[in-house]
């Protein structure tokens, strides 16, 4: 196993070295979108509106951070199940997302658009909102406001914690 520095900026580049079980500590820009965020970004595609975000290059973590207490720049920021995700998951790699950041299996379906796009997904520690919180330095609603903590948000982390759970070429940990 190795472990990367990675800014999300940088991803595209950095992918092809990082192999299932590396450790990962990322840095940059990610975003936050849950399945019914997933639902509207899918809708948008679909229909040629504009996005919420440049998919292109981008990493999404599947998040619903809960408000922030006094004091802190967000409130509890855990990894929801991933699966969720799994019938949208296709369509934005076909448009540009890179990574994604969550919880547990994905579906063949997803192992093959990882493959074909040279994507990765990472894996957050499950049940521990609080100290994946302590990886976000800012962060700002960029779409959807109406989904509550289901909102697309932007989130700039430093070195968030993640294990490679399915690397560009489908090795997942998960077999």
């Amino acid at each position: 196993m190795s472990v990367f520095y990675a800014d999300a900026s940088e991803l595209q580049s950095i992918i092809p070295k990082i192999r299932c079980k590396d450790e990962v500590y990322l840095s940059g820009t990610i975003y936050t979108a849950r399945d019914a965020a997933h639902k509207k970004i899918a809708e948008c595609i679909n229909k040629g509106m504009e996005l919420p975000f440049e998919l292109e290059g981008s990493c999404i973590y599947y998040s619903g951070p809960t408000p922030e207490r006094p004091g802190s720049i967000i409130g509890s920021c855990g990894p929801t199940t991933s699966s969720r995700m799994d019938k949208f998951t296709p369509l934005l790699m076909d448009n540009g997302l890179i990574a994604m950041i969550g919880k547990g299996p994905r579906n063949k379906d997803v192992i093959d658009a990882i493959v074909k796009h040279k994507g990765i997904y990472f894996c957050a520690i499950g049940g521990a909102g609080a100290l994946c919180a302590k990886a976000v330095t800012e962060y700002s609603v960029i779409a959807f406001p109406e989904l509550g903590c289901e909102s697309v948000k932007k989130l700039k982390v430093k070195d968030f914690p993640l294990i490679c759970g399915i690397d560009c070429m489908g090795n997942s940990i998960f077999k």
